[in-house]
């Protein structure tokens, strides 16, 4: 199945859609399509935004993206010549598959689909098992399949330790133009946040004025740009940190974008709730 951006094909004959990838890299653009997805990360590690909030992803993860809900897993930058590899359900709950929701057996099924607008990401010690049921899902056709998909959709609804992927305020809707606007920006800012981005610079990628691109900026993700920089500098610090890279803090920060270790330590203090020293004792317990 060919995931373009922001709109996915639906499968003529199919309801329940299954996708194997081994890449070099992850699908690189942010994107959306009306079906759910339920990704397994096998191999490769990352960054996911998921609307406008960032997330470290590394294999043996499994990721729940809603319906339209704009994402893209992307790849870190350091990632080895064993490239990714990710398994993908893929079902439209409001599609082909709406009259069977409706059905009362599966109303408790449907209110959890609706639970979670946002997306979440299972709990570390449920993956195996919820892997499991998805490579077995793979192995049936016809109407044993579908039995294994609701077995695994009930399943997941009785998880009771599920993490949202976004909290906070529903960023706009926006529309396919816009959206390839939005992922052109997100590409822009993850490509280049390592060195200075004036708003001048990413407002004229933008094909906007300064003022404009702020306003833009802030209704479609309820971040200013700055903000938004500062979290994308900080999550790629945080991943160097917790990763245990043998260079100072000082050295990091200056890595990552910032021009002074006085304004990476109360940026990440103000975007982690710790400050960098913190972090990592944290991180190494």
């Amino acid at each position: 199945m060919k995931v373009l951006q922001f709109t996915i094909p639906v499968a003529p004959d199919k309801n329940i859609i299954l996708q194997n990838e081994r890449l070099p890299y992850f699908y690189p653009h942010l994107h959306r399509h009306s079906e759910v997805q339920l990704t397994w990360i096998q191999q490769g590690s990352g960054t996911l935004v998921a609307d406008n909030s960032m997330h470290a992803f590394r294999p043996g993860e499994i990721y729940w993206l809603a319906g339209n809900q704009p994402h893209v897993f992307r790849s870190d930058r350091t990632q080895n010549d064993s490239g990714s590899q990710s398994f993908t359900l893929f079902f439209d709950p409001a599609g082909r598959l709406a009259p069977v929701f409706a059905l009362a057996e599966l109303k408790p099924v449907q209110a959890f689909i609706e639970r979670f607008p946002r997306g979440f990401k299972l709990p570390d010690r449920v993956a195996p098992i919820v892997g499991a049921m998805m490579q077995q899902l793979d192995k049936t056709k016809g109407a044993a399949q579908f039995a294994e998909f609701i077995r695994l959709l009930g399943y997941l609804r009785g998880i009771t330790d599920l993490e949202p992927l976004v909290t906070g305020t529903k960023p706009a809707a926006v529309n396919e133009q816009e959206g390839l606007r939005i992922g052109a920006i997100y590409d822009y800012i993850m490509k280049h946040y390592e060195t200075d981005i004036p708003l001048d610079d990413i407002a004229r990628h933008a094909n906007m004025t300064p003022q404009a691109f702020c306003r833009y900026f802030k209704k479609h993700t309820r971040l200013t740009f700055v903000e938004f920089l500062h979290e994308v500098r900080v999550h790629e610090a945080s991943k160097l940190l917790a990763g245990g890279a043998e260079e100072s803090i000082a050295s990091i920060a200056y890595r990552c974008g910032f021009n002074s270790i006085a304004t990476f330590n109360r940026v990440f203090k103000t975007v982690t709730g710790l400050a960098p020293r913190e972090y990592v004792r944290e991180m190494e317990k």
